[in-house]
């Protein structure tokens, strides 16, 4: 078992919030505009918040920290053997967002050997915030928070961005015998769901082809939270992680989750 990770220095956590107070009024300037329901493009408004965001967040960290990492998902790398590396993704849930749908989010994470220790889950519409750090419980809005705790795969709820990700690859059936032993299970949310895992309000969330921009945040705000989060194999997440997630509410559930996945 590996050891836990440092607790988080006050001065990352403080660079987190601020990042995503940049975020907010930038990621608000394009959501619903009018041309917001066109694909991902170069000239796209989702394209233009993506870029936008993402480099206002890129300076404040080397304004702050010129000798940390940068690894984000529109502008590239910098530094990744830096002893910290922010992984940053501006706009996770691109569909929910030119669809205007409030489910989207900031993702900002801090890892140190390449394993999260700071997390934030940012909604800007909404004005949420989710943030985790290593030796701190998790927070909503500022507020302390808590898995649900539930154990059994009957009794609890199962989220994932959507079937089209397991459709046609091995996790295809592994995915629908989990989906089939749930009490229920549904779409869409992105990191919307693990924020909502973390305080209590869904069990599981269960995704494969993600990057490390997508589930590096999530990692400390679930753990936080009393919750556990890991690769298909039972694996920390790491930069080097292969993409497969399960965030649990509870290490019986995820147990659990992980059998019934299992090859």
């Amino acid at each position: 078992m590996t050891d836990a990770p440092a607790p988080c220095p006050q001065e990352w956590i403080d660079l987190a919030h601020r990042l995503a107070d940049i975020a907010r009024p930038i990621a608000r300037q394009y959501f619903r505009t009018p041309l917001s329901i066109i694909a991902k493009q170069d000239d796209s408004p989702v394209t233009i918040a993506d870029r936008s965001i993402e480099a206002a967040m890129r300076e404040e960290i080397e304004k702050t920290f010129p000798g940390h990492g940068i690894l984000g998902e529109e502008h590239g790398s910098v530094r990744l053997d830096a002893e910290a590396v922010w992984v940053l993704d501006p706009i996770d849930g691109t569909k929910a967002f030119v669809t205007g749908m409030p489910s989207f989010g900031t993702l900002i994470a801090c890892c140190v050997a390449g394993r999260p220790v700071l997390g934030i889950i940012d909604q800007p519409i909404q004005e949420e915030r989710w943030l985790g750090a290593a030796g701190r419980v998790s927070t909503y809005n500022g507020a302390e928070i808590a898995v649900a705790g539930r154990e059994t795969l009957a009794e609890s709820v199962l989220y994932a961005t959507g079937p089209e990700m397991f459709v046609g690859t091995p996790e295809e059936a592994r995915f629908a015998r989990l989906r089939d032993a749930m009490r229920f299970t549904r779409y869409s949310g992105d990191c919307y769901a693990y924020g909502l895992l973390a305080a209590g309000h869904v069990d599981l969330v269960v995704e494969a082809q993600l990057q490390p921009y997508d589930y590096c945040a999530l990692a400390p705000v679930i753990e936080g939270a009393g919750g556990t989060i890991t690769d298909w194999d039972g694996k920390p997440l790491s930069i080097e992680s292969d993409g497969r997630v399960v965030a649990a509410g509870s290490t019986a559930l995820h147990r659990a989750a992980l059998e019934c996945l299992s090859a």
